[in-house]
């Protein structure tokens, strides 16, 4: 295996930068920063104290250590907020109630479920919260730049989703409503909603879209990756509706089904996850997050492979 490049900061438009780590597999998360005059509002932090600190050094150089005033998170997974514990005091955290709620239900942080493999070593101690909440929009003034964060009003990724958006800059960050080159993971969201969510983010007309994770999106490009999200939801359903009919469980629809076009996607056995979702929401029952997982080890014949790295291990 080749080694991974190293996570870089790109300037995608005057003052507004992404922080992309490749390959951005499980736990490699994109995050944002938005800069003018002497301060900045970050759009989502890293997993570990060591990937979030790298960031928060380069964004720093870039910016003349102006300081940090802001964050905005776009839902409460831990690889996009982990990191808020390294803010400085001094910095508002802005959230969606529903992802400020999902972080009180954090699973993961203290328990270190065996799903992946090294161990994830977060390397903080405890989680920081949003500190500013809202229901569907809120509007953060950056020097003279404005940051729009917005929910879609429905499920998605999860239930609390944002995206930040730059309108003078026609940069979107879309956080994990877009992974580019990527399985999207919708386990504690919704197929219709995410589908919902194409249209949506397109609706913005933005120039740059950051996802959530891979590579940033040009507009040039923008057209290819929401289309195929919207046919991979499509085998989803299929699959799903298949499965169901066939009196199947979620991980025997999921290796039935033809991956395709998307056999290339890393983090394939998210497909086993997503099923598990739409089941669940065709039987109006709430989804089994460890049966899930589970099923999706086995379809990956063991713990998914991550490439975190410092910090101390997770308390057991």
């Amino acid at each position: 295996m080749s080694a991974l490049a190293e996570p870089s900061l790109v300037e995608v438009a005057s003052g507004v930068h992404a922080w992309v780590q490749p390959d951005g597999t499980w736990w490699l998360n994109n995050t944002g920063a938005v800069h003018d005059g002497d301060q900045v509002l970050l759009v989502d932090t890293c997993a570990t104290r060591t990937r979030t600190q790298a960031m928060l050094d380069a964004v720093a150089a870039a910016t003349h250590q102006a300081a940090v005033r802001w964050a905005v998170n776009t839902h409460h997974h831990g690889d996009h907020v982990y990191g808020n514990a390294l803010l400085p005091a001094s910095a508002s955290i802005v959230g969606h109630a529903h992802m400020r709620q999902g972080m009180t239900e954090d699973f993961i942080f203290d328990a270190c479920p065996p799903f992946w493999t090294p161990t994830p070593q977060w390397g903080v101690d405890e989680l920081r919260l949003p500190d500013v909440t809202f229901e569907s929009s809120i509007v953060v003034r950056v020097g003279d730049l404005s940051v729009a964060a917005h929910h879609p009003g429905y499920a998605a990724h999860t239930s609390g989703d944002a995206i930040a958006h730059v309108p003078d800059r026609q940069v979107l960050f879309a956080g994990d409503l877009l992974f580019n080159g990527l399985t999207p993971m919708l386990l504690m969201g919704s197929v219709d909603g995410a589908r919902r969510s194409l249209e949506w983010i397109a609706s913005f007309e933005p120039t740059v879209v950051v996802p959530g994770h891979g590579p940033v999106i040009g507009a040039e490009d923008l057209d290819r990756v929401l289309g195929e999200h919207d046919r991979y939801y499509q085998l989803v359903e299929a699959t799903t509706n298949d499965g169901i009919a066939r009196d199947l469980s979620p991980l025997e629809a999921a290796r039935s089904a033809e991956l395709g076009e998307f056999a290339h996607w890393l983090d394939d056995e998210r497909l086993v996850l997503n099923v598990h979702k739409a089941y669940a929401d065709a039987a109006g029952t709430p989804v089994d997050l460890v049966a899930a997982m589970s099923d999706a080890m086995t379809w990956n014949g063991g713990p998914f492979h991550t490439h975190l790295d410092g910090g101390q291990p997770c308390a057991s």
